[in-house]
């Protein structure tokens, strides 16, 4: 026996049904300010007795060419977007800006070579895009570029023409080294985000860490040498083998195995300070008895960890709010302003003390 399937209702058995035309249904909809409320509820009433979902998604994008979506580029997995507390707070602002205005975020994970695969970005939709710590060169860049969508840099890479949010790295980078030169610090670590120099991580030469493909690393590196060169302090460079938790670990223990070992730690962002701070613990290392430690970022976590971190502060929700107006400016048609950069500060807690 064949069972003949149900039609789906339509916006037409709807119109019918109410006596009113097509664009009265889909105004109920799409354009609610066009109706009465009673109106409206009649139609939506009326629809949902009949089964009639609403407007095909797809169908609308098509007509009105937007799809309500900002597709964000990441250079990481959604596992570890979520569990990064800077990401997370920018994000959390920058939702805040463009939710009530109709947007949703759509994010795209981090795929081998830095950013979501070049494909995903061709076949998102969405309306606009925002690189999220992009790498230079990373393939997703172009899928934008080919595609003609407005673009919103968060940090990195650096782009003519782009719209940039990012902050004060070099500067940063120089109150941390200063910070622990003054308390008599000479023999130090410096601790690299993962920028895919080695696919191990490990020891770097100060040049092979200039050359990272990332911008934050080559401007915080700058700015940590910048203070230690002239003063003739023992520098190595580590780099971290990946973004996880067990990556900052295994780099962590690797500088504090170092014989001599480092008085004074200076980390290129909270996570890998705070995977130093646990290193320590584990190996029976006082902090800041017998090592100091010093993040960027001031996320969250680093007021809680034991001890407190210090560590260079970007006010990382004023970063995300920042960025969803650049978002609303240029969906608006709005100019394309001049790049910015947030004021980094240093905050001093318990992490660091004299050599």
């Amino acid at each position: 026996m064949t069972r003949t399937r149900r039609r789906r209702p339509t916006l037409d058995d709807v119109a019918d049904a109410v006596g009113v035309s097509r664009a009265t249904v889909s105004n109920a909809y799409n354009r609610p300010d066009q109706l009465s409320g009673r109106l409206r509820d009649q139609v939506l009433r009326v629809a949902a007795e009949l089964g009639y979902p609403g407007p095909n998604p797809t169908a609308r994008s098509l007509a009105t060419s937007r799809t309500g979506a900002i597709a964000v580029l990441l250079d990481t997995s959604l596992s570890m977007a979520f569990s990064e507390p800077a990401l997370s707070v920018t994000l959390d602002a920058l939702a805040q800006v463009v939710d009530p205005h109709g947007h949703a975020l759509l994010l795209l994970p981090g795929g081998a070579r830095g950013g979501p695969p070049a494909a995903q970005v061709l076949g998102a939709q969405a309306d606009i895009a925002i690189a999220y710590s992009l790498a230079d060169g990373a393939p997703a860049l172009d899928s934008v570029r080919a595609r003609g969508l407005p673009l919103v840099v968060i940090d990195q890479p650096l782009l003519p023409g782009v719209a940039r949010i990012g902050c004060q790295d070099r500067l940063g980078a120089a109150l941390a080294a200063r910070h622990l030169l003054d308390l008599g610090h000479r023999r130090f670590g410096i601790f690299a985000a993962h920028s895919r120099i080695t696919p191990g991580g490990g020891e770097l030469t100060a040049e092979e860490a200039g050359a990272a493909a990332l911008h934050d690393v080559r401007e915080r590196l700058a700015g940590y040498l910048g203070e230690l060169g002239p003063g003739g302090a023992e520098v190595v460079v580590h780099e971290a083998a990946g973004l996880s938790t067990e990556s900052a670990m295994a780099g962590a223990f690797a500088l504090l195995g170092r014989t001599p070992r480092p008085t004074a730690l200076l980390c290129m962002t909270d996570q890998l300070a705070l995977a130093a701070l646990s290193a320590a613990a584990q190996l029976g290392i006082a902090v800041p008895g017998e090592l100091s430690v010093v993040g960027f970022d001031d996320s969250p976590p680093a007021g809680w960890s034991s001890p407190p971190l210090t560590t260079i502060r970007q006010d990382l929700a004023a970063k995300g709010r920042i960025a969803g107006e650049l978002v609303l400016r240029l969906l608006d048609g709005g100019d394309v302003p001049e790049p910015a950069e947030m004021p980094v500060s240093l905050v001093v807690r318990g992490s660091t003390g004299p050599a």
